[in-house]
């Protein structure tokens, strides 16, 4: 779908673009206001084709914007180093094409600049194409998802709550009377242990463990 709709988007802009420069063709270009009026629509047929690209959906669609980075870095040096060929050829000799070749010459790039006359269209194209290669698109809009963030955060409270009930059974526990056994497998002596209501004797004799 994504193919046949670029298509289809370009075939128009082509026809459209050939259509303006087929009305280039019937105004006479001896004049000066002929001249710019066919460099303009040239122009036009440069900057359909280019946004055709954008309207099919080149960028994957969303809102037009003009890119100011490719407008400065790209299409500003095109305007000027065009531009200054298309002003030198204007006919009739006026004063803008006599300051621009004269300059031209300061540079030493007037035999350049006379190469160029039987392409000024071409160039007059080019403009309007790189024109249109200056906006872009942001892209499909995307709802925001908001995500509620108190189910993940727990209290410290939680977990003195869920180790209430370890703490209670290590304290009904009550001390160890098991002996406790070495690194070699010999149990210790175990101490009595004293209660409330009988002292501890000393002078019991301790039961050990026969080894055997």
């Amino acid at each position: 779908m994504y193919g046949l709709t670029r298509a289809s988007t370009t075939l128009i802009a082509a026809g459209v673009a050939g259509f303006l420069i087929w009305i280039a063709t019937t105004i006479n270009d001896h004049s000066t206001g002929g001249y710019w009026a066919v460099c303009g629509l040239i122009a036009g047929a440069g900057l359909v084709m280019a946004l055709s690209q954008l309207l099919g959906g080149w960028t994957k669609w969303g809102v037009p914007r003009l890119s100011a980075t490719v407008f400065l870095v790209a299409f500003i040096p095109v305007l000027i180093a065009a531009g200054w060929v298309v002003i030198a050829h204007q006919p009739g000799g006026n004063w803008a094409s006599h300051h621009v070749l004269s300059w031209s010459s300061d540079i030493h790039i007037r035999g350049l600049v006379n190469d160029l006359a039987n392409y000024v269209s071409v160039l007059a194209f080019g403009i309007g194409l790189v024109l249109g290669y200056s906006f872009d698109t942001t892209g499909p809009r995307q709802r925001a998802t908001t995500v509620d963030r108190r189910q993940d955060v727990v209290t410290p409270a939680d977990h003195r709550a869920s180790d209430e009930p370890l703490a209670a059974e290590g304290t009904d526990a009550g001390p160890s009377t098991q002996p406790r056994t070495s690194r070699f497998g010999l149990r210790r002596r175990s101490k009595p242990v004293a209660s409330e209501d009988r002292p501890v004797d000393e002078t019991a004799p301790t039961q050990t463990t026969d080894h055997s």
